[in-house]
């Protein structure tokens, strides 16, 4: 099992995602003689999933039954242990299409955190790029190599654990991207300018605050960056819905009735809008946006190294 290569059949040993509904699944280690509860009962690994094909849907001992779907990047965001707070796929959308990320890419990131933007890195470079990350956090940083092997991808990734804003990221004039989520990005400006290539590089900055990217923003220009310009990424989700709307009353509409021929009698114009108007109300389908959505996360600083 890889995050970056698929495969059909379940074994011993992969990390699969226990699918009980869209707002309800989690993460479980396959091993043989191994049980896991959840509210529809147990399910047994060694029966139930080890030598079954990825997306099969299995019954728990309590009748009810889950899908138990492989792991991708954006499943391992959804479902990950967060050791830290953490990129969704909304920013690391726009932050793989903006730093021109592909296949064969070299990429150096800092912080690891929870390795939720990592995961999404190694796959867009996969099979012959690089990523490049480092932790100042040492049980962070050995938490995510553990993460990094389990899941089949550790020879596209180099996990350093030390102060990017003292050391750097210990390659020289090879990434062609660097991203930073770290606390005081302008102190690690000058060393992503050394980590990148001679030309063209991409730099993105990920901060919480308005005043982190000024600061980021005037160590960019001292150090030479041109392209530099800031976003920020609001997610708004719609519903579709029945709405009911009163029709106004216009003084017209007996009328407008008799001069379109509706008979009101005829069972085939009970499902139309105008059979409402004896109601005084008439349906229609409409997007209604959630009542509360995700605001705020982060401002996303991208620049250009000239």
């Amino acid at each position: 099992m890889s995050f970056v290569e698929y495969g059909d059949t379940i074994k011993d040993g992969d990390t699969a995602i226990v699918f009980l509904g869209h707002e309800s699944m989690f993460p479980v280690k396959v091993q043989h003689g191994t049980v896991t509860q959840t509210k529809y009962g147990v399910i047994r690994h060694s029966t139930d999933l080890i030598g079954k094909k990825y997306g099969s849907k299995v019954t728990c001992s309590k009748g009810g039954w889950v899908f138990i779907l492989h792991p991708t990047p954006e499943l391992w965001t959804m479902n990950l242990p967060h050791r830290t707070q953490i990129l969704y796929s909304t920013d690391i959308s726009i932050i793989t299409m903006m730093l021109e990320l592909k296949p064969g890419s070299i990429v150096c990131e800092s912080g690891t955190g929870s390795g939720s933007l990592s995961h999404a890195l190694i796959r867009t470079v996969a099979p012959t790029g690089h990523l490049y990350t480092v932790e100042f956090h040492q049980q962070r940083a050995e938490k995510a190599r553990e993460e990094f092997r389990e899941h089949g991808v550790e020879h596209l990734v180099t996990v350093t654990n030390q102060d990017v804003c003292k050391n750097g990221f210990g390659v020289s004039n090879v990434a062609d991207a660097v991203f930073l989520d770290i606390p005081s990005p302008w102190e690690a400006i000058g060393h992503a300018k050394s980590a990148l290539k001679a030309e063209g590089g991409r730099i993105c900055s990920f901060s919480p605050c308005i005043e982190q990217v000024q600061r980021t923003c005037l160590a960019m220009e001292e150090y030479g960056f041109t392209e530099i310009n800031t976003l920020e990424i609001l997610l708004r989700v719609y519903n579709v819905r029945t709405i009911s709307l009163q029709i106004p009353d216009l003084g017209k509409a007996a009328e407008d009735n008799s001069s379109t021929g509706f008979d009101s009698s005829n069972p085939s114009h009970h499902g139309s809008p105008c059979a409402n108007l004896q109601q005084g109300t008439v349906q229609f389908k409409s997007g209604v946006p959630l009542r509360e959505v995700v605001g705020h996360t982060g401002y996303l600083t991208f620049a250009t190294k000239s």
